[in-house]
């Protein structure tokens, strides 16, 4: 746990990655997109602080060492969940498949989650794949990567009719949790195959999934938040928006964070370190210590102590089924973390 000017915080940290992105792994042919998948990953980097960036030999490729340095020794986070990307059009082995995410359940027991994936292009073999994976990880969760190539497709969107059929699977084997990939783009995948568009339609369609939007949709923060509000089922994944912005672009930061908790709220927001672009200390650090810059921020939520709690871990922690401790939860009258109706703008359907 987290321990900060004599309060201890219970972090979970949704948004972990285990990727294998070195020459080794590319494959022949497709060097090109390979490499330039994880130096535009490198690039991103730079927005963090400068003694936490990496050369890009030792960024390409993780190891277990350094990832219980960077999560659990320094980020003291009690729990992660890893999310698979599999790229399998330009890294043999997938770039962090759930194969790849699996070799560190082992390693250390009772601190992680893996998350699967599906891809509606992979038909019946899809589904069954799902249904194996689940079985096999006992899987609580899926990140899903609307843009990904898969031969001559550059990507597909989540209410096309070929993805009906995995939703329907999702909720028959209880997978409840389908975190979305929609916000920057990564080069040389397309833009607006992130576009957020799609993602009230299945919102609605499966009102007993939760719909993790990572990025919040960035840059379409605004477009997100409307839809956020009327979609009760729809989360916020802070990946990106701590990493990427409260270090490098500070004042953008306060708005995006005040835009979320005015319009989304304190309990639909998840933190997400994107490690290993970002290593989740620094991030953990800055959300304990941040406010609003000053005044002209005085019309958006506050960030409170209990605001801090459910963002950090409580929030996941619910929708994941993790056990916090007795201590380490909320008081009664501050709230019920990843509650769905968190922001009260919606009365009836009509804003």
């Amino acid at each position: 746990m987290y321990e900060k000017d004599g309060e201890q915080y219970f972090i979970v940290d949704s948004h972990l990655h285990f990727w294998d992105a070195s020459p080794d792994n590319w494959i022949p042919g497709q060097e090109e997109y390979a490499k330039g998948w994880i130096s535009c990953f490198h690039d991103y980097q730079s927005l963090g602080p400068p003694e936490t960036h990496d050369t890009i030999e030792k960024f390409r490729l993780q190891t277990v060492e350094d990832f219980e340095q960077d999560v659990f020794v320094d980020g003291k986070v009690d729990f992660g969940v890893l999310e698979s990307t599999y790229l399998k059009d330009w890294y043999a082995k997938g770039f962090n498949a759930i194969e790849q995410n699996a070799v560190l359940l082992e390693r250390f027991p009772g601190k992680l989650r893996v998350n699967g994936r599906f891809d509606p292009r992979d038909g019946e073999a899809g589904l069954q794949q799902l249904e194996q994976d689940a079985e096999t990880y006992d899987l609580k969760g899926v990140k899903l990567y609307t843009a990904e190539w898969k031969g001559s497709s550059r990507g597909w969107k989540l209410d096309d009719p070929a993805a009906v059929p995995f939703f329907e699977k999702l909720v028959e084997l209880g997978i409840h949790n389908v975190h979305v990939h929609k916000g920057p783009t990564i080069w040389p995948l397309d833009k607006d195959a992130f576009d957020v568009a799609d993602v009230d339609h299945v919102a609605t369609s499966f009102p007993t999934l939760n719909f993790i939007v990572e990025h919040v949709g960035l840059p379409r923060i605004e477009d997100f938040c409307f839809m956020a509000t009327q979609e009760p089922n729809v989360y916020a994944g802070l990946s990106v928006v701590t990493g990427g912005l409260m270090h490098a672009r500070p004042r953008f930061f306060a708005k995006v964070m005040g835009e979320l908790l005015f319009w989304v709220g304190e309990d639909k927001m998840l933190f997400g370190s994107d490690y290993g672009i970002w290593t989740p200390k620094w991030q953990i650090e800055g959300l304990l210590d941040w406010d609003y810059p000053d005044d002209t921020f005085s019309d958006f939520p506050r960030w409170t102590d209990a605001s801090k709690r459910k963002v950090l871990g409580l929030n996941a922690a619910r929708l994941y089924d993790i056990e916090v401790p007795a201590h380490l939860q909320l008081a009664p009258d501050q709230g019920t973390p990843a509650a769905q109706d968190d922001a009260k703008l919606v009365s009836g359907g009509v804003l």
